[in-house]
């Protein structure tokens, strides 16, 4: 059940993601549940950090306060990936 919750997750905070940050990403439906999936990762980790001072990997999970940081952390990783491939985004 927690791959089932994994794969709604990403597909909601990536496709999200991809309709706020501007410009074109690109990627089909699996590169958006990817996204999203390491937004919850991203955006996990940093909530921990920010309530614990300790760096623990955890993700968010599937409720509304989750899906809001799993977009958060879906956009840093959309940033952080322009930025390594070196693409402008307008």
């Amino acid at each position: 059940m927690n791959i089932i919750a994994w794969i709604i997750l990403g597909l909601i905070a990536g496709a999200i993601a991809k309709a706020i940050y501007p410009g074109s990403q690109g990627g089909g439906i699996l590169a958006t549940m990817v996204l999203g999936i390491v937004g919850a990762l991203i955006g996990g980790t940093i909530v921990t950090l920010l309530e614990t001072g300790r760096l623990q990997f955890t993700a968010a999970t599937l409720s509304i306060p989750g899906i809001i940081v799993a977009i958060i952390g879906a956009i840093i990783a959309i940033f952080i990936w322009g930025l390594v491939t070196n693409r402008a985004s307008y």
